[in-house]
């Protein structure tokens, strides 16, 4: 068996913190339901179109056409008068809807009879074509009654959550389909409703463990390995079922009443199995992200379930090579947006691929206050952080999804806490779901520049950048529908030589028409290509002059800088010239800046 670690990529997800079946009892969701007081009796069902015991403080009026009331409000406020005058009862015409019906309100202190009473001289009135209770509504998918989703605090809570359910009143992520490259899929009922059909692209028996090369079923046999299989000195470790859990984070079965709840779950699931016993090829995963995104791979049937977004919840050390680059560039061409995790190390993401690569949303982890969480990577390359847990202060600070208990093979089916980058990722990819449900227009860039741009400063620390901020899933999903989520964009498309160990070159962007300072999440949008990018230092001028560092020298061997930078611009005045400010530090290779852009 080949067994050196430096051929195989690694998950990136922490420990597993607890494979067993959580038993506590599911804490209630804190969203109070109001009871009706006394001042807000009910309308008897069968004189309106309201249900047994509907709260009615005011009622919607709607009258026949060509009534007088229906046109003056003069007419419609002396109707409630009259009506009121004749219950004895407090009746005002307080405005007129949209629609034409009246709003009227009853007294301050109306008893089932009494608003019956009213109902009956509206009801008797042949002006009248309906009279209904002004009810009361509450967002329809905050609480779901999903039996764990108490302990999800990175999707609801105030502090260092996602925001994710104010989101799902606008969008579940329907119609969109997420390929989870990783692991595969084991069984679980929790999942299966939104799993469709995937891949197993592990081409090694001795990496696949399943006894057949590549085919058509993605179940996970368990990547368990004994100890120094993996190469010496790696200890063993039991089966990690890690493609399950990312999948339960981006689209757990919600509303069933039981388990979790997913970021996106009326989106759908592809598992493509890419790792097994000590990770998987680069070649491997190329393939996949070819497939998954509709490309063609040799070999294999087209795939009939291709995926707008790919969560790719694994990496490993070094630059971003051209081979992976290159399915990636095919991926975002064909239209899906690529999500990858910026790895577990605690050391610039530079130094992980893929998360370095162009064309991605490396995702960050932070903890449940919101700082970066200790063991995530960082630096100018990270797009966006989100909640990926931190279990070293309790078990309940990690991301609870949908697992199995088996510790090499499947057993029962459970969820578990876990932490990582690997866990961030898939809020990510479950956030890019909801996008593209709720605009499907959108393009992988501008899916990237609607989560960056709609981020919220982070809670707590980072130290090293950590990207735009936490993002923000209803504040992301209201932007996009509504089409502001892109922002404004400046841009300087004219070409400029960078000299080969030379002086620094500069270009230009004039801001008008804005007002204030900048935004602290200013998107710096930038093209080079280069034969060597490690050369490449990149300062962003505001306009008073002041500097800002985007990108340093660094021992990178790849070719081109091509990505986003966000800087928190917040103390410098929007309008003026701004200056991309790029300088090549070492001999032998020389670049061209072909365009940048400024997005507010």
């Amino acid at each position: 068996m080949r067994t050196s670690p430096e051929l195989r990529r690694k998950l990136i997800s922490v420990a597993v913190v607890s494979a067993a079946l959580l038993t506590a009892a599911p804490a209630s969701v804190a969203v109070a339901q109001e009871s009706a007081s006394a001042r807000a009796a009910a309308v008897p069902a069968d004189r309106t179109e309201a249900a047994p015991g509907t709260p009615a403080e005011r009622l919607i009026v709607g009258y026949k056409s060509g009534a007088t009331e229906a046109e003056s409000n003069k007419a419609a406020a002396a109707d409630a008068q009259a009506k009121g005058e004749k219950t004895g009862e407090d009746v005002d015409f307080q405005r007129r809807l949209g629609t034409g019906a009246a709003l009227v309100e009853l007294g301050t202190d109306p008893t089932r009879a009494d608003v019956a009473d009213v109902v009956a001289q509206y009801q008797a009135d042949p002006q009248v074509a309906y009279v209904v209770p002004d009810r009361l509504n509450k967002p329809t998918a905050v609480t779901p009654n999903d039996t764990e989703y108490a302990k999800q605090w990175d999707l609801f809570e105030s502090t260092a959550g996602m925001n994710v359910p104010a989101a799902w009143d606008t969008t579940t992520g329907t119609g969109v389909t997420v390929a989870v490259i990783d692991t595969g899929y084991v069984t679980h009922s929790d999942l299966a409703a939104n799993i469709v059909g995937g891949y197993d692209f592990i081409s090694d028996t001795a990496v696949s463990v399943d006894g057949n090369g590549r085919d058509s079923n993605p179940a996970d046999p368990g990547d368990w390995y004994n100890d120094n299989e993996c190469g010496q000195g790696i200890a063993a470790s039991g089966s990690s079922w890690h493609g399950t859990h990312v999948a339960g984070t981006i689209a757990a079965a919600t509303n069933n009443g039981k388990g979790v709840a997913g970021i996106a779950h009326g989106a759908k699931i592809s598992p493509v199995r890419v790792l097994g016993k000590c990770g998987g090829y680069d070649s491997d995963i190329i393939d996949a992200i070819t497939w998954a995104s509709g490309g063609t791979v040799s070999g294999v049937p087209a795939n009939t379930n291709v995926a707008k977004v790919i969560n790719m919840s694994l990496g490993g050390g070094g630059a971003c090579s051209s081979a992976t680059q290159s399915a990636i560039n095919g991926a975002v061409s064909r239209g899906t947006s690529v999500v990858v995790a910026a790895g577990n190390e605690n050391q610039n993401v530079s130094n992980s691929s893929p998360a370095n690569c162009n064309n991605v949303i490396s995702v960050a982890a932070t903890n449940r206050a919101g700082s970066r969480a200790s063991y995530s990577n960082y630096g100018s390359l990270v797009d966006i952080s989100a909640p990926g847990g931190e279990t070293r202060t309790a078990t309940a600070n990690g991301i609870l999804s949908t697992l199995n208990s088996g510790t090499k093979t499947p057993s029962s089916e459970n969820y578990a806490y876990y932490q990582g980058t690997s866990m961030a990722t898939p809020h990510v990819a479950g956030l890019a779901a909801l996008v593209k449900s709720a605009n499907s227009a959108l393009t992988p860039a501008q899916i990237e520049s609607a989560i960056k741009t709609n981020a919220r400063a982070l809670p707590g620390t980072c130290s090293g950048g950590c990207g735009a901020g936490l993002a923000d899933a209803a504040k992301t999903v209201q932007a996009v529908k509504s089409g502001t989520s892109t922002g404004t964009t400046f841009s300087s498309t004219t070409a400029v030589a960078i000299p080969d160990n030379g002086a620094a070159v500069e270009s230009p962007i004039t801001v008008t028409g804005r007002s204030g300072n900048a935004p602290s999440a200013l998107q710096v949008g930038v093209d080079i290509t280069h034969t060597y990018r490690g050369d490449v230092v990149i300062d962003l001028v505001a306009p008073d002059g002041s500097a800002y560092r985007l990108k340093s020298a660094a021992s990178d061997s790849a070719d081109d800088v091509k990505t986003t930078y966000t800087v928190n611009a917040s103390s410098e005045s929007a309008n003026g010239t701004w200056k991309l400010r790029v300088q090549d530090t070492a001999a032998q290779d020389t670049g061209t800046l072909n365009s940048w852009k400024l997005t507010f």
